[in-house]
């Protein structure tokens, strides 16, 4: 059976502040997404969410969040406990992994939120975007990552921001196997500084990344930065796209 498809809610952050984070919601729901994956709550709470995801019968697999660490690390274990949520994700900027000894530095403190999650019987994850896929001093970064990370930290791979980078997104899925059993799904041209589309409508080729996953990927989440057009557009394009292929699994009869 495929995987569900979600919806990655950083994707309609501009309608939630428009119109309201709940009507937004209800909307992203009526469309037949069967879950969601927040990434803060713009004009709501962590417990006003939880309560709303709830009602409308959407799960709730993954949420982004900040690294639970710090001054930050009540608030994060907090949310996700109101949001009934088991993992989370978070992930560095581009200036974490210029450098091995960099590397070396993030891949401690995300071994530190690891065992933070754990120990509040989460699981911790990280969201790759192109920088994980260059190589620092003769080396691909995500490789290095893979041999200094505690092997109980799972990844969400962004596929399109692989195939940016250069690398083919089907063999990483491929090479990450039970390790990745998230994928986010956007799609476009593939250059870093052009807007995004709906998904099917760019060059990314999902048929050999979902069949490189077929054995492990657990959800499918539709993750779109920025796009020309109408974002609510490109957002149910993507999903009757994805679930007309087969390629994901979304609610029958809808909302």
């Amino acid at each position: 059976m495929a995987a569900p498809i979600g919806l990655q809610l950083y994707s309609v952050r501009e309608y939630a502040q428009a119109e309201g984070y709940e009507a937004v919601v209800r909307k992203v729901a009526a469309m037949g997404y069967v879950g969601v994956e927040p990434a803060g709550f713009p004009g709501s709470t962590a417990e006003a969410a939880g309560k709303l995801y709830k009602e409308l019968g959407l799960v709730v697999p993954s949420a982004h969040t900040a690294l639970p660490l710090g001054d930050q690390q009540n608030e994060v274990l907090d949310a996700m406990a109101a949001i009934g949520c088991p993992r989370l994700i978070s992930g560095k900027g581009p200036g974490d992994f210029e450098t091995l000894d960099k590397i070396k530095a993030t891949c401690e403190l995300f071994n530190e939120a690891n065992a933070v999650a754990r120990a509040a019987g989460l699981t911790f994850g990280i969201h790759n975007h192109w920088w994980e896929y260059l190589q620092v001093e003769g080396r691909y970064v995500y490789e290095v990552m893979l041999e200094l990370l505690s092997p109980d930290i799972f990844f969400e791979i962004d596929t399109y921001w692989v195939n940016t980078a250069g690398v083919n997104p089907a063999d990483v899925v491929r090479k990450f196997g039970a390790r990745a059993p998230f994928l986010h799904i956007k799609d476009g041209p593939c250059v870093k500084t052009e807007p995004m589309t709906a998904v099917g409508d760019g060059v990314m080729d999902f048929g050999a990344i979902f069949e490189a996953g077929k054995p492990h990927t657990e959800w499918a989440i539709v993750e779109i930065d920025r796009v020309s057009g109408a974002m609510w557009a490109a957002v149910e394009r993507s999903y009757a796209y994805l679930v007309g292929k087969g390629l994901a699994r979304g609610e029958i009869g809808k909302r």
